[in-house]
């Protein structure tokens, strides 16, 4: 069973491109320069977030090194009590809406010094799996479309990653207690 998987694996990037080649020439699409503009496209596109993405990193940096996220981690300690969440994870929920690399260094923190199968490593686990980077999402695709104004996107955002973050705390408190 694992070599088949190990075969399909290997094997499925390649032929779905494959596919798709064989498909357009069918259909009569000029791959090439369908290619050469995608490309281009894709070339601007990266130009025109490039922006939006140094000024994400670099928030990201000043949260960090200026100690900010270390004074949110403290200001949530009681409400994360009241919902059972460990305090080992608190610096992770106010990180994870800011820097997905920084989350997952985190997290692979975590899990070496609690393990795998402990309620911190799962509850982290389950929260990582539950809640997206919402600043740098933000970032791409508002910068990709040029939206200037985000209304009410990131209000609902930190909303629902808070209901992550509880729902992780709850479901790993039923499943595994």
């Amino acid at each position: 069973m694992y070599r088949a998987l190990s075969i399909i694996s290997i094997t499925s990037i390649p032929l779905m491109i494959t596919i798709i080649l064989v498909h357009g020439y069918i259909k009569g699409v000029k791959l090439y320069d369908t290619f050469v503009e995608g490309a281009s496209e894709g070339f601007k596109t990266a130009l025109k977030i490039m922006p939006y993405l140094i000024a994400i990193f670099l928030a990201i940096g000043i949260f960090k090194e200026s100690g900010a996220l270390e004074i949110f981690s403290n200001m949530l300690l009681i409400p994360g009590k009241l919902i059972g969440l460990p305090k080992e994870i608190i610096p992770l929920v106010v990180l994870k809406p800011i820097s997905g690399s920084g989350s997952l260094a985190m997290i692979k923190e975590l899990i070496n010094t609690y393990g795998p199968d402990s309620f911190v490593g799962r509850v982290a686990a389950t929260m990582m799996g539950s809640s997206e980077t919402i600043f740098y999402t933000m970032a791409i695709y508002f910068g990709a479309v040029g939206i200037k104004k985000s209304r009410h996107t990131l209000t609902c955002a930190l909303i629902a990653h808070l209901a992550g973050v509880i729902a992780s705390v709850v479901i790993c408190r039923m499943i595994f207690s």
